[in-house]
C-alpha cells in the first residue's frame, strides 16, 4: 500500500517584500491557490492539514472550496521553522543565515521537523492521499528526509508559492520523490517565491 504525501507552499503573501512575518494572500496568491486547488480537485485526499500561519490558511481555504467534503486541519508541525542549525560539514556560504537565529528557535524547529516527518512519512495500511499545506523551509526538509541528506541540505532547496512537491511512502521501501516544485498548473506570470526568477 502507498500513502501519498502532497505537499504545497502557500501563496504569494501580501506586502511580504516589506518582511511582515505574516499576512493575507495577495491577488496574485490568490490566482496561485485557486491553480493549485484546480489541479488538485480530482485527487481523493483523505486529509488535508495546513499551516495556521494566515497566509497557509488562506490557501487551505480557496484549496477546500474544490475539495466541500474535507475540512482542513490546523497543524502546529507545518508552522514555518528554521529545521536545524550549523553544523561542521555546512558550507561556510550558508553561515550568514544564522546569524540572528537563537539557539532555542533551532532546537524548536528540529523538534517539530522529528515530529512531522514521524507524522506524515509512516506507512499507511491503505492507499490514502494526504495534502500539507506549509512552508519553503518545511517542504525542504521533507525532500531532505527523502534523501537522508545531511541535516542542513535543507538549505538551498526551494519551492515556489503554490509549488508541488509528491512524496511517496511504502512499508517495505524508502520514501520516494515522485515530483517536486512542479508548477506545470502556473503561468509564468505566477510563479514566485523562488531566490531567482525562472527563465521560461
Amino acid at each position: 500500500m502507498s500513502r501519498y504525501v502532497y505537499l504545497v507552499r502557500h501563496g504569494e503573501q501580501q506586502d511580504a517584500e516589506h518582511g511582515l512575518p505574516d499576512g493575507p494572500l495577495s491577488g496574485r496568491g490568490q490566482r496561485q491557490a485557486r491553480a493549485i486547488a484546480e489541479r488538485l480537485s480530482g485527487v481523493p485526499f483523505a486529509s488535508v492539514h495546513t499551516s495556521p500561519l494566515q497566509r497557509a490558511v488562506e490557501t487551505a481555504t480557496y484549496m477546500t472550496e474544490r475539495m466541500p467534503s474535507i475540512e482542513p486541519q490546523l497543524s502546529s508541525l507545518l508552522m514555518d521553522c528554521v529545521p536545524s542549525g550549523p553544523e561542521p560539514t555546512m558550507p561556510a556560504a550558508f553561515e550568514p543565515f544564522f546569524g540572528g537565529i537563537t539557539p532555542e528557535e533551532i532546537a524548536a524547529g528540529e523538534a517539530q521537523m522529528s515530529d512531522a516527518t514521524a507524522e506524515w512519512l509512516s506507512p499507511s495500511r491503505d492507499d490514502r492521499h494526504d495534502l500539507l499545506i506549509t512552508h519553503n523551509f518545511v517542504i525542504a526538509w521533507f525532500v531532505r528526509e527523502v534523501f537522508g541528506a545531511p541535516a542542513w541540505r535543507w538549505m538551498g532547496v526551494n519551492q515556489a508559492n503554490c509549488g508541488l512537491t509528491i512524496i511517496r511512502v511504502r512499508s517495505a521501501k524508502p520514501p520516494v520523490l515522485v515530483t517536486h516544485n512542479d508548477l506545470g498548473h502556473l503561468p509564468t506570470e505566477l510563479r514566485t517565491g523562488l531566490p531567482v526568477e525562472q527563465p521560461f
